[in-house]
């Protein structure tokens, strides 16, 4: 890390006390040989930490559809394929093109190097928040902040916090961009930004505390200037190298109706208070400890970007009303700091209690996601995927209609289409009910393009993976059509229909 600034100039601010990034006093204990003091302690400490909350994590093949989708993506990539055109998500490029470097470096079978890079990722969050709560509060609130970002990164449903997927990667890159602007870096908090975006697009809420600190600081024009060019040059770089309008409606315009809650709001709102009612949880005792540090008056100074943090990623996970597990992990790097400046005033015991709760709570987690998460889907996926090797060859292109990509990279067999899960063509999504879901909620064009895809390559199998879902084959007429003329049911396996075709339409 770089050294810590140990100007003692104080320029004030706006806020609870907030100092210009570039010019405070340095809390007690953190300069001299203490800083290398410090990491030599705390840095074996959070890497162990992390590792053990992590071992869920390469406890099975896959833990969710996001980690197959990638996983089906890297393979279309490596085979030639082309982002936004031929291999197509609603996200941004960064994490394709991790996992595309991670099967080269590796090979395709195994998503463990992409579990091992989600450890890393964790760890680097932890260290740069605990540099960022050590230089505004002292060494017992650096080492605070990194512990309860750790046990925090677990508080939720293990596939949400075990997969290696959008937020785990993203989380990084927000908590860099608040430990540049907190020193002032503003291009480099820029970069830092854009990163979070090309990472994930709600990634861009971790700009508002950034421009907060910006106004804190009274930098001037020349700062907001450097800030914003280095955050809009990558993203603008990543349009122009796929093409503007393409990587626009993909990253944006073309979600439309998959945002919308339209017929879902009890549902929604259910599972928003679900997985908050779990993060609160699992983090219940440091919560509490910033409520009473709140109350009480003994919150330090310079909190007031961290509440802004806080409030930014809520709206983030608010975004779309979809309320998946994953998306409350963005909350989790504002928390760990407040709970970082609230603990740190508290006496040896009480502090320890606290934290041994909180490692308890973690630890059911943890054990949840070793010993008690159901595997059911994933043995279904398994047992779809043997059945699909055995009745294709490894040149075939098959169509999983459902909403599992997994299939395909289990089965080691190239999609029939770009469009890897049948919600793109019917807005079908695990976070909704079956209110708008059909063809004619399909993404603009996708119909078309299916149309064009089976008709120039048409696949040798295809699996109705739906099970009575919404989207299943008798709700979807274009489809139903183009398997009762050209295919032949030949079996299901557990619920799941599987087609090849016929002789008469190979002919």
């Amino acid at each position: 890390m770089p050294p810590s600034t140990t100007t003692t100039t104080r320029v004030p601010g706006p806020g609870d006390g907030a100092h210009a990034p570039t010019g405070r006093a340095v809390p007690a204990g953190v300069q001299g040989g203490g800083r290398r003091q410090f990491w030599a302690r705390l840095l074996p400490l959070l890497a162990l930490l992390t590792a053990v909350t992590r071992l869920p994590s390469f406890a099975r093949p896959l833990w969710n559809p996001d980690e197959g989708y990638l996983a089906t993506q890297a393979r279309q990539l490596a085979a030639g394929g082309t982002l936004y055109e031929t291999v197509v998500d609603r996200k941004p490029p960064l994490l394709p093109w991790l996992y595309r470097g991670a099967f080269a470096l590796f090979g395709d079978r195994s998503l463990w190097p992409l579990r091992v890079a989600a450890v890393l990722a964790v760890l680097a969050g932890a260290v740069l928040l605990a540099s960022l709560a050590r230089r505004r509060w002292g060494d017992r609130a650096g080492r605070l902040a990194g512990v309860c970002y750790v046990l925090t990164s677990v508080a939720l449903v293990p596939e949400d916090t075990q997969a290696a997927t959008f937020e785990v990667f993203m989380l990084p890159w927000t908590v860099l961009a608040m430990w540049c602007a907190d020193r002032g870096r503003w291009t480099w908090a820029g970069l830092a930004v854009a990163g979070a975006v090309l990472t994930k697009q709600t990634g861009g809420a971790v700009l508002l505390p950034v421009l907060w600190l910006l106004w804190s600081a009274r930098a001037g024009w020349w700062p907001l200037v450097r800030l914003s060019t280095s955050t809009a040059l990558p993203v603008l770089a990543a349009a122009l190298l796929y093409g503007p309008a393409r990587f626009v409606f993909w990253m944006a315009t073309g979600s439309q109706s998959y945002l919308s809650a339209d017929g879902s709001v009890g549902y929604a709102l259910m599972r928003a208070l679900a997985n908050c009612g779990l993060l609160l949880a699992g983090c219940l005792p440091m919560l509490l400890a910033v409520l009473h540090a709140s109350r009480s008056g003994r919150m330090p100074g310079r909190t007031s970007d961290v509440w802004v943090w806080v409030a930014a990623s809520a709206v983030a996970v608010t975004a779309g009303f979809q309320f998946f597990g994953h998306y409350f992990l963005q909350l989790t790097p504002g928390l760990a700091l407040l709970a970082a400046a609230a603990l740190q005033h508290l006496t040896v015991r009480p502090l320890i209690t606290l934290l041994a709760v909180n490692a308890l709570i973690a630890a059911g987690f943890l054990a949840w996601g070793l010993f008690l998460f159901p595997r059911g889907e994933l043995a279904h996926q398994q047992r779809l995927a043997a059945e699909v090797r055995g009745l294709t060859a490894p040149t075939d292109r098959v169509l999983l209609w459902g909403m599992h990509p997994e299939g395909y990279w289990f089965a080691g067999r190239t999609p029939a289409s770009r469009y890897l899960t049948a919600g793109f063509l019917t807005n079908f999504s695990g976070g909704r009910t079956g209110a708008r879901v059909g063809e004619r909620y399909a993404m603009e064009g996708a119909w078309p393009h299916l149309r064009r895809e089976l008709r120039s390559r048409p696949p040798a199998l295809i699996v109705d993976d739906s099970r009575g879902k919404p989207y299943a084959l008798p709700r979807t007429p274009t489809l139903r059509s183009y398997v009762a003329l050209q295919y032949e049911r030949v079996g299901t396996v557990d619920g799941a229909v599987l087609y090849v075709r016929s002789a008469a339409a190979a002919g």
